[in-house]
């Protein structure tokens, strides 16, 4: 088993399938401002010991000062730690430009018996390649440097500013037993931060590209949720949900099946949202805490949408997450609602709504993997989710949603409007219940001062 470097966060370790390889070397390439010096300072910080201190190592890139004052901004930087030399910062940059390389790897060798540390940090190693008088000298200093710190069974990160092009025609990069690129990526007109590993020598890691935003705390990465399906037996309950709708009930078969997805469908002002407030309330009067995650209306503007139906934010059981989509990630977005779940135990969910998702996500291919782990997580934990989706089509519609989203949700409620001699009216019509009765028909609704009330059978002509 290989052994692994922590950096302190779960969500980060995750990716490296537990860490980074310890006793390794670690290549860390990214442009300038990517957040690479402050991820070594991460690790740095939390694998300093007073046994094997935690070595840090500047070249001619950029000031240890400077790398220091920037330092003491972050939340995990701790001066008690430089102070009692659990942390050492040292400049190669003098020795480097006076002397070359061969008396670089000289002060690294005596670091390396003197210091006897857990952990170097380069930065930047790029910085090296300047000083060498032929490709040959640099290769030489390369094993060198590499033979030194495995023999003194170092984890190594070394700092580079390169791109993916450019790093893959450098010499490190072969040498590294890891790779870990650090990224800008264009969405749209948004710009995304994201982490992907290159290579991971000898291991399994979580593959594509991972959001992540810096911040004081350090990397706040958000791992890519695109989960591989769990072909592990789970018990399904038996109980059904009501919709807090009770004619909708019936048209169910009493309600959904508890843990089931169900994508309710319909044109903007058709009453989606109010669906979903009912499904909310009616859980939280019966136990089942939920989560109403929305990008519509902020607690203002809801506030006043339930207080009309006699309801109220502060009802117990009722959580509301409201978003903008302004610079949203939606993994970032997707862990949030995941803490929420486990820090009130809720057992629904309604999303309101997926277009607005898919926006942030960028790609269809990436969205539909998305909502299918998110769906499958959901109905393991036995939680009723609910999808809003608005249509363009007021009559009669062409489609239900975008991707084939419908065949993940085991309901589909199609809400729309309908003609009826000179009258125009709402309606409801359940168009799937997966492994259950339900009643195909449409039938008409009004939205009172009690919410969403059911009537007859919808007749007349339909356009």
């Amino acid at each position: 088993m290989i052994d692994r470097l922590s950096s302190g966060n779960q969500r980060l370790d995750s990716i490296f399938d537990g860490g980074l390889l310890r006793h390794a070397i670690n290549l860390v390439i990214g442009v300038p401002g990517s957040g690479k010096t402050i991820l070594s300072q991460q690790y740095v910080f939390h694998n300093a010991t007073a046994e094997h201190p935690s070595l840090y190592l500047s070249t001619v890139t950029e000031p240890l000062d400077k790398i220091l004052r920037y330092g003491e901004t972050l939340d995990f930087f701790d001066p008690a730690a430089i102070r009692d030399r659990h942390v050492i910062y040292e400049d190669l940059g003098n020795v480097l430009r006076d002397a070359g390389l061969p008396a670089v790897l000289t002060m690294i060798d005596t670091f390396l018996r003197e210091i006897r540390p857990g952990i170097v940090v380069i930065d930047s190693f790029k910085a090296f390649h300047a000083f060498a008088t032929s490709e040959s000298d640099f290769r030489l200093f390369l094993y060198g440097l590499s033979r030194a710190l495995t023999a003194s069974a170092v984890t190594s990160i070394w700092n580079a500013p390169y791109t993916r092009a450019t790093a893959q025609d450098a010499a490190e990069f072969a040498v590294a037993d890891a790779v870990i690129e650090l990224n800008t990526k264009q969405v749209g007109e948004r710009e995304i931060r994201v982490l992907q590993v290159l290579k991971l020598r000898g291991s399994g890691f979580k593959s594509g590209e991972h959001a992540y935003r810096v911040s004081t705390s350090g990397l706040n990465v958000f791992p890519r949720l695109a989960d591989s399906q769990d072909t592990s037996s789970y018990e399904l309950s038996v109980e059904r949900v009501s919709t807090g709708v009770e004619a909708l009930d019936e048209m169910l078969g009493e309600g959904y099946w508890a843990g089931a997805s169900t994508l309710v469908v319909g044109p903007s002002g058709v009453g989606k949202t109010l669906l979903g407030l009912h499904f909310i309330y009616a859980g939280a009067r019966a136990g089942q805490p939920g989560i109403l995650a929305t990008f519509q209306e902020n607690k203002t503007q809801l506030g006043r949408i339930v207080r009309s139906f006699g309801w109220s934010l502060e009802d117990q059981g009722v959580h509301v997450m409201s978003r903008s989509l302004v610079d949203m990630y939606i993994d970032e977005w997707v862990y949030e609602l995941l803490d929420l779940v486990e820090t009130t135990d809720a057992k629904r969910i309604v999303i309101d709504s997926l277009p607005d998702l898919m926006t942030t996500a960028g790609d269809p291919v990436r969205f539909r993997e998305w909502m299918f782990s998110l769906v499958q997580r959901c109905t393991r934990r036995g939680i009723s989710l609910m999808m809003i989706v608005e249509v363009p089509d007021l009559f009669e519609m062409r489609r239900i949603s975008e991707h084939g989203l419908s065949h993940l949700a085991d309901n589909v409620i199609l809400l729309q409007y309908v003609r009826e001699d000179s009258r125009l009216a709402r309606a409801v019509t359940v168009l799937k219940t997966r492994a259950m009765h339900h009643q195909p028909t449409v039938r008409r609704f009004d939205i009172t001062e009690h919410g969403f009330e059911l009537g007859s059978e919808a007749s007349g002509k339909r356009h």
